[in-house]
């Protein structure tokens, strides 16, 4: 498995990823559904290109035989860096894909951008989600904010909210950087 940064070429695949692995029928391939909480888009073409044009934001994937497995967007703010829009194809969830553009992620945006905390908020439904992410060694911060609202979708349960969990970012060596390819082994 190879990561890298996205480009505007990547948008109509990351576009699919993206709704396929939050909603529908789909995403029930996989563990990290919102088929019950949510429907409706998770994101259209024009949301990620705003975010691949903004100069505080990345978007990173994870290819296998350069298909694209997985993503996740990370946007600068101040020395801090905010994780969202994480997918994973859904039939390749548990398999370690994620664990490791996660691993990149971090890396690429400590390297980079210089931060040492990272911050991402979680549906407080998703018990199973925040575990995964505490066993990557994000703490529950306790702050909780409402869930944003979008034309791209509809809530299906009422009472959702985002608990925010962070982490701090200690790389003694450089994993990886954006002139180098990084590839992990999944064990």
């Amino acid at each position: 498995m190879t990561f890298r940064h996205a480009t505007p070429n990547d948008i109509p695949t990351l576009t699919s990823l993206l709704n396929r692995s939050y909603r529908g029928e789909s995403s029930r391939a996989g563990w990290t559904t919102e088929a019950d909480l949510l429907s409706g888009a998770r994101i259209d073409e024009i949301g990620l290109f705003q975010l691949l044009n903004d100069s505080d934001s990345l978007i990173f994937i994870a290819l296998s035989d350069e298909k694209v497995l997985a993503t996740i967007h990370a946007h600068r703010e101040d020395n801090s860096v905010h994780f969202g829009l994480f997918a994973v194809e859904p039939t390749q969830q548990g398999g370690g894909v994620g664990k490791g553009l996660l691993a990149y992620a971090e890396s690429e945006a400590h390297s980079l951008w210089g931060v040492n905390t990272a911050v991402m908020e979680v549906i407080t439904h998703r018990s199973e989600l925040i575990a995964y992410y505490e066993r990557r060694g994000y703490v529950r911060t306790g702050k909780m904010i409402p869930f944003p609202t979008s034309t791209l979708w509809n809530q299906l349960t009422n009472n959702l909210v985002l608990e925010v969990l962070s982490k701090k970012l200690d790389f003694s060596e450089k994993l990886g950087s954006s002139n180098m390819a990084f590839s992990y082994d999944i064990p």
